[in-house]
């Protein structure tokens, strides 16, 4: 039986989600032009009046936002609410310059547990379910994401926060863990630390993983390592953190999208005009009900493409996209070819033997870039057979080598993959 955490939100009809969508941005719109001046001379900039502002008939006219808005007004120069009104704030890691800052309001923290309770609630979570939080408790938003979705959903929080693995591992057995939320990577850790102990955690069932890009390939073997049911969920400090885009549901074909929170576009990422659906493109995403600072036309950076508009099998009707295949931030080019680190974890993941353990080390010659892929697998594997896979895939040559299980670090978080070489 499909359950819902808001039924009445998640089963609108297409031409209700328009009507909301389109009221909502009217109203978001003259909120942010009202509420601050960076926003309202974005708008006058771009010939756009929000007294007149006609809703979706209009959004094509409103300009743009990226991360630069963010860190050129960092800390709060974006801000759309009164400073006494502020609840919390989350911030990315700032590790490739001035970080990124989200503030909350009461309200923005209730939209956040609404959205990250239909996640819970669409992977099966019921009242009472025990839900083990691994993403940290900080600066960054996957643990308290993950915390106050689960409070709206009424589970039974164990909020272990990251690391510890087999501390982990003891509290999910004697708890009862049934809900998993972690990065991707971590979940490969755990199975590690499980096989290497000889344990299960047979009362696990369900595992909700992100912060990542997730190939195919990984989520089969997370499905096999943990014998749970994976799910990709979506959200990011800009929009409001885990979650409060979406997830894919049961049926697996597409992440859903909180139509009713965001407008999702596809563009074209070198000339920002839309991109019908099905044709891949860069995610563009403006939320409506958030307060203290929501996003209007965000250039995510990310990559998918729409797959359906049409009510899924799990009963929900918001729109599905495809899981994000990369982002722009991370095309590498080697040898006049475009690629992206996760075509490369899909290419190794065919290898039989091979282990979702890697490093893709770009080694730099006076200008002239390789790629040097070192990746974990059992006896019996060897660099030409990785090679071999990773020049069919990829359409050059990358060198291989294969080193032994258990050789490359292992992160207690978000795993790093790739690392820059300077060769004299």
């Amino acid at each position: 039986m499909t359950q819902y955490h808001n039924p009445r939100a998640e089963t609108l009809s297409r031409d209700e989600l328009t009507a909301v969508q389109d009221q909502r941005l009217r109203k978001i719109v003259q909120h942010v032009a009202e509420r601050n001046e960076g926003f309202r001379s974005r708008f006058a900039a771009a010939g756009v009046d929000p007294r007149g502002f006609r809703g979706l008939d209009d959004l094509a006219a409103l300009p743009f936002m990226n991360k630069d808005d963010f860190r050129r007004e960092y800390p709060l120069g974006m801000l759309c609410a009164d400073r006494e009104d502020l609840a919390e704030m989350h911030m990315s890691s700032g590790s490739t310059g001035t970080p990124v800052v989200m503030p909350y309001t009461a309200n923005d923290l209730h939209q956040w547990g609404e959205c990250m309770a239909r996640c819970y609630v669409m992977a099966g979570a019921v009242r009472g379910d025990v839900c083990q939080i691994t993403p940290g408790f900080g600066l960054f938003n996957g643990g308290f994401g993950c915390y106050h979705g689960a409070r709206e959903a009424g589970l039974f929080i164990i909020p272990c926060g990251s690391g510890n693995t087999v501390r982990q591992i003891k509290l999910a057995r004697d708890f009862g863990t049934r809900i998993l939320t972690g990065v991707v990577s971590y979940a490969l850790r755990i199975m590690e630390v499980l096989a290497e102990a000889r344990e299960t955690l047979p009362a696990l069932q369900i595992g909700i993983f992100g912060a990542e890009t997730f190939s195919d390939q990984m989520k089969q073997r997370i499905y096999d390592g943990l014998g749970i049911e994976v799910f990709d969920i979506y959200g990011m400090t800009e929009t409001g953190g885990i979650g409060t885009l979406g997830m894919d549901c049961p049926d697996h074909s597409g992440l859903h999208q909180w139509e009713d929170h965001y407008v999702i576009e596809i563009v074209d990422p070198e000339t920002g005009a839309p991109l019908p659906d099905g044709e891949v493109g860069e995610v563009v995403v403006t939320s409506l009900t958030r307060e203290a600072l929501p996003v209007i036309r965000f250039r995510t950076g990310d990559l998918s493409r729409v797959v359906s508009r049409q009510p899924c099998a799990c009963g929900r009707t918001h729109l599905r996209l495809d899981r994000i295949s990369g982002r722009l931030d991370d095309m590498l080019i080697i040898s006049g070819v475009n690629f992206f680190p996760a075509q490369v974890e899909q290419s190794l993941l065919k290898v039989p033997g091979v282990l979702p353990n890697y490093q893709l080390i770009i080694e730099d010659h006076h200008g002239i870039k390789r790629l040097h892929v070192t990746v974990e697998a059992h006896p019996g594997v060897t660099g030409y057979q990785v090679e071999k896979q990773l020049k069919e895939d990829l359409n050059f040559s990358p060198d291989g080598e294969v080193v032994a299980p258990g050789t490359l670090p292992r992160p207690e978080g978000k795993a790093r993959r790739v690392f820059y070489k300077e060769i004299p």
